[in-house]
């Protein structure tokens, strides 16, 4: 029943609580579970400990209870009680030339580091190249970008999001798409930032 998402997990679900039964919208982006139903719910990381599935429902430590099936419910149950990382979710493993242009993220290079990724200077054979984009100048630039990846390389688009957000998502896939690029994967880069994911259109 429920459906997994590039940045979490998104699903319509019947749910019991001590109150009574609801129904409503369940979502899950690390580190917060959300439901949205007669009630707006919010429970964070403490409130999510010792989470499980127990006959097709995902149950939470105070009880509540969200009928995912049996399929989805332990899937749920594994993604919050193992949470995957930034790097994770964007695809960096060690070993990986990677190189970050004018991204504002001031973690960035140290949690590539301790993946054992390469952060090089050096545009050329890029597994992973996180480019900031929040101007149309700047997504026209992403045809000069595409010769420096690796045949199989990804370029991560990233730009803000929300209220701040300067250029749509379509926007950017559009000009991605117009240099020979496919989008296949969008994550939450930070609180701030979004991030699309382009790879060459295969042939």
């Amino acid at each position: 029943m429920g459906d997994t998402f590039a940045m979490g997990k998104d699903a319509h679900v019947a749910a019991r609580f001590a109150e009574g039964a609801d129904e409503g919208r369940l979502q899950y982006e690390a580190p917060k579970l959300l439901f949205r139903g007669a009630q707006r719910r919010v429970w964070d990381a403490a409130a999510l400990k010792g989470v499980r599935s127990e006959g097709g429902d995902l149950v939470l430590a105070d009880g509540s209870r969200f009928a995912l099936g049996e399929v989805q419910a332990p899937r749920w149950a594994e993604a919050i009680n193992n949470p995957k990382g930034r790097l994770d979710k964007l695809g960096v493993k060690a070993g990986m030339r990677v190189a970050v242009l004018g991204v504002a993220d001031d973690a960035i290079a140290g949690e590539l580091a301790g993946r054992g990724a390469t952060l090089v200077n050096d545009l050329e054979a890029l597994d992973i190249l996180f480019y900031a984009a929040d101007s149309a100048a700047e997504l026209a630039r992403i045809g000069d970008l595409v010769p420096t990846l690796a045949d199989k390389g990804a370029l991560w688009v990233v730009s803000r999001k929300g209220k701040s957000a300067k250029v749509k998502d379509v926007e950017v896939m559009a000009a991605a798409k117009s240099f020979g690029l496919v989008d296949n994967k969008v994550v939450g880069f930070s609180d701030t930032l979004t991030a699309l994911r382009f790879t060459r259109r295969k042939t």
